[in-house]
Order: C-alpha cells, then sequence, then structure tokens
C-alpha cells in the first residue's frame, strides 16, 4: 500500500490568521479604557497608536536577525521600508489626535 505525500489533514478545518475576532472584540477592554478617557474618536486612535508601537516593535526585533549584507548594522531593506510606513503611520494618527483634541 502506498503512503500518502505529506500528513495527513482530513477533517482539519483551517481558519487563515486574519479571520479571527474582530478589532473590536479583541481589544474591548483596552478600547473601553481609552474611550471612556478620552471620548470613542481619540480613545480608538490611542489604542491603534498602541497597535502600530508594537508592530514597530516586533519588526525593529526582526531587523535585528535580517541584516543588510551590502550596508552591515542595518536591516534589509524591505524591513527598513516598513518600519518607515509605520513612522508615517504613526505621525498621522498622532496629528489626528491633536486635531480632535479639545480646544481649551
Amino acid at each position: 500500500m502506498r503512503q500518502p505525500a505529506g500528513p495527513v489533514t482530513r477533517n482539519v478545518r483551517r481558519v487563515p490568521y486574519n479571520l479571527g475576532m474582530s478589532v473590536f472584540e479583541e481589544k474591548r477592554e483596552e478600547l473601553e479604557k481609552y474611550e471612556f478617557m478620552m471620548g470613542v474618536p481619540r480613545g480608538r486612535l490611542a489604542v491603534t497608536m498602541d497597535l502600530i508601537t508594537d508592530a514597530m516593535a516586533f519588526v525593529g526585533q526582526h531587523g535585528v536577525y535580517c541584516q543588510s549584507q551590502r550596508w552591515p548594522g542595518k536591516p534589509v531593506m524591505d524591513i527598513q521600508i516598513i518600519m518607515k510606513q509605520l513612522a508615517e503611520a504613526k505621525e498621522l494618527v498622532q496629528s489626528v489626535m491633536q486635531e480632535l483634541k479639545p480646544k481649551t
């Protein structure tokens, strides 16, 4: 009898990584806390800032291990581009938070 080529995966339901809980379910406690302190728009932006900051930390850690051969001590180009994009997104979110800040 012939053996299967790969692992047997009968009756296994594969769920793509991005179809899990909604961000509103997953970050419910953080959203409630920040929305109470700052109002809904600024609270949601504050949680967004936290998510961007966490993503920057993960990408930065990855950059330590993926060094450019062309420029030793610097991350590979795709990581540099991702970090730049995240930093720019964070700057834009910060500017929106400032615009939404109550004028006193």
